[in-house]
């Protein structure tokens, strides 16, 4: 990966067509368009894309959403196009992720995964996310949601 081609900023309207794509590789949970411009219009909520350069254009190769109020983060949805995993693109977002929202005053960071997202789960500990709670049969009635948390 060409990390010099690679990009983050704030997700556009017009690149929604893209995002929901990407949003359907994840069979757990699809978001709908409609869904995203939502927490676009939230005033509480970010939604960044990162981007490379394919020839003369750029490509969305993942996304990240996110709600900040007061001292406290939620992580809402992020994804990697399915071409890019493994490659570092999901640490990236992370980072951005925590970096921008400690810039804002963020003490704590929620989340929610699927108990049997390994790859998810292994990324969230890289940035010293623990587990803090379970809700049963939360993915499509029969997969387990861990909530984590991590306290800066």
């Amino acid at each position: 990966m060409e990390w010099e081609k690679v990009s983050i900023q704030k997700m556009d309207i017009k690149e929604l067509d893209e995002v929901v794509s990407l949003e359907r590789s994840n069979p757990l949970t699809v978001w709908s368009k409609d869904m995203f411009i939502g927490e676009m219009r939230n005033p509480f909520a970010y939604c960044f894309v990162t981007k490379t350069e394919d020839g003369s254009k750029q490509l969305v190769i993942g996304f990240i959403c996110f709600r900040n109020v007061a001292e406290e983060s939620e992580l809402l949805n992020i994804c990697v196009h399915p071409d890019y995993r493994r490659r570092g693109v999901g640490k990236g977002l992370m980072q951005f992720y925590v970096k921008f929202s400690r810039q804002r005053g963020i003490k704590t960071f929620h989340l929610e995964v699927c108990s049997s997202n390994h790859s998810a789960l292994h990324l969230y500990q890289l940035f010293s996310y623990e587990p803090s709670g379970m809700r049963k049969n939360f993915y499509q009635g029969k997969f387990d949601a861990l909530l984590m948390t991590k306290k800066v």
